[in-house]
Parts: structure tokens; sequence; C-alpha cells
């Protein structure tokens, strides 16, 4: 009761969403109060803010009832024997081309855990994790600084132009930005993570991005890749998104010589809220640099033989309903 008035300034909207009559809710805070000896709130005509006191009882009871909520979730899963669970909210390309190798990976030392993954675009995950919705939020490039949201990088990614096997650029390692404005250009759609990046990073060089003949705008990378396999431009895209032995007999990747661009993928989690054992390992993985690149230089068929012939096709492995591409699709789409 004391945490949903703080939250809201509003005894009455309290009382409201308590589904609790206004004058049993002031009762209780009065209580509370001669209770500690401490005035929690101030009030007035417009609502009630909290004193000092109330800030430093707040933040302890955020604390407490976390670690209950933790508690109870822990019991409830013993109690019904259930599996369990790390809940992750992502965006589009780390779900799409990261996660998979992480979560099959993970399946060998945690085979009783399942996923549950959502896919987002950066502001929702930030709110999600923000308001305790997600424990886990995996997002591309800066996220919006909010109270509490605690942002880690855990991996740089590098932006790359991405031609066809058959390209006269085929036989180079790298072009340059001038060179880029020649060729017929496929991006993603405006407002994309991987197109601020790169619309970023030339304007930092004094490049004009008008000069780019952007043909097309697509909102999936596995058709700008369709449409740049078919000859009809070039794009410009995470070096993740062409990792696969398939992608490298397709695709030619270059890197632009006077503008190397990286973004940052981060792990964002709440302050406040406490990580499960299973959360706490999979951040702790993502953490270990030298073995996430170990585990993406590796495409599935090779995690099989190389981790004792690991099943990618156990429930463990769950779905993006339809998301995965390319040789991890079946198993993706297990759960």
């Amino acid at each position: 009761m004391f945490k949903e008035v703080a939250e809201t300034n509003n005894i009455t909207l309290s009382a409201k969403n308590l589904h609790m009559s206004q004058p049993n809710i002031s009762l209780q805070i009065q209580n509370l109060e001669y209770e500690y000896g401490a005035r929690f709130f101030d009030r007035t005509n417009k609502g009630v803010t909290l004193t000092k006191e109330g800030e430093i009882f707040y933040e302890r009871i955020r604390t407490i009832l976390d670690i209950l909520a933790s508690f109870r979730e822990e019991i409830s899963a013993l109690a019904k024997d259930q599996r369990r669970l790390i809940y992750i909210s992502t965006t589009l390309t780390i779900g799409e081309y990261l996660l998979p190798k992480i979560m099959a990976y993970l399946h060998k030392t945690h085979p009783d855990v399942d996923f549950k993954v959502k896919i987002a675009n950066t502001e929702s995950i930030v709110q999600a994790v923000s308001e305790k919705k997600m424990h886990i939020g995996l997002i591309e490039g800066t996220a919006p600084q909010y109270k509490d949201l605690k942002v880690e990088n855990f991996w740089d990614d590098e932006l790359v132009v991405v031609i066809p096997r058959f390209h006269p650029w085929s036989v180079r390692k790298s072009i340059t930005l001038a060179e880029l404005s020649n060729e017929p250009l496929v991006t993603r759609e405006e407002g994309s993570g991987t197109r601020k990046v790169m619309e970023m990073a030339f304007k930092e060089r004094g490049f004009d991005l008008n000069q780019l003949k952007v043909t097309m705008e697509l909102e999936s990378i596995q058709a700008i890749k369709e449409v740049v396999s078919a000859g009809l431009g070039i794009t410009v895209i995470s070096s993740l998104t062409v990792s696969s032995e398939c992608d490298r007999e397709m695709f030619k990747t270059l890197k632009i010589q006077d503008a190397l661009v990286y973004r940052p993928f981060s792990i964002l989690t709440n302050a406040q809220t406490i990580q499960t054992k299973d959360e706490h390992s999979l951040i702790k993985l993502l953490q270990d640099h030298e073995l996430l690149t170990n585990i993406l230089r590796k495409d599935y068929n090779e995690l099989e033989e190389h981790e004792s012939k690991l099943s990618l096709n156990h429930p463990a492995v769950c779905s993006l309903a339809g998301q995965g591409q390319g040789q991890g699709q079946e198993q993706w789409q297990g759960h």
C-alpha cells in the first residue's frame, strides 16, 4: 500500500488501483508512520510527496518486495514441478542472429532451463525493464537514461558493406565512402537502430547522406539479403547477419576504409530487481567476451559436434514464432 502511494503521489488514485477506500489507505499510512515514528509523506491539496524518511523507507520496501516476489516464484515453481524459465526481451538482430547460439550453448550447462523470448524495439524494452516487467533486456545501440536502469555493453557489433559474390567488388576487402555512393543501396527502414548508427557514423565523417542512392527501404534483414543476393543492390548491415556458412557462400563483406562503423550491444537490468540464478548465469555468459566469441564463431552443426552433440531440438531452445531463419530456423521454432 505504501509503495503504491509513493509511486502515484496520490491517495485517491492509489485507492482506485488497489480497490480500497481512500479513508482506509489514509489510516493505514498514518498507522505506519506512527509505528516508525516518522512522517513519510508531505500532504498538500495536489497530492502527497515523499519526505527524506519516506524516500529511505521506499527504497528499502522495494528491495524487500522484490525479494519476496523472487521467493514466491521459486517456491511456486518447485511446488508445481515447473521447468525454470528465463524471460528475455531483445531487439531484432540480437534475437535472430545471436540468441539462438547462446541458448544452444546454455542448454548443455543448464538443461532444465527454458527460454521465453520477446522481440521488441529499444524503447519498449527499456520501459519493460524499468517497470520490472522484464528482468533482462538486450538492445542494439545506446539506451535512454531511466532511473534504476543498469546498462552494460557486452558486444561491439560491426556494420559492414554486404555485396553478392558475383559483384565486381568481390575481389576486394574494403571500399571508400565515396565509392559507396555510386551503388544502389538497400537499407533498413527510417528509425531502425541499424540505419541510425550508419547515418550517424557517416555524418560524423562529413559525408552527405543525400549522396546515397537508397533504392529500397525494408523492415526485414532477410528481405534485404534476398534483394542483395539477386543483384538488385548492396547494403550496410551487421556482420552477424551474414556470418553463417551459407551466407559466406552467397555474400562478400567489405569494410568501409574511412568509416569503420561499430555499435554496442547492451544488457539492460533494473538495479532494484534481483536476478534468479539462471538469469545471473546468462548475464555472466554475455559478460565473458572470450567465451561469447567462441560461441558465435560456430554454426549450429558445429555446436552439436564440438559440444558433445548438443541436441537443439530440446524444448529448452525456444521459438521466436518464425523469426529464426537459415540453418537454425527449425530449432528456433521448437518450444
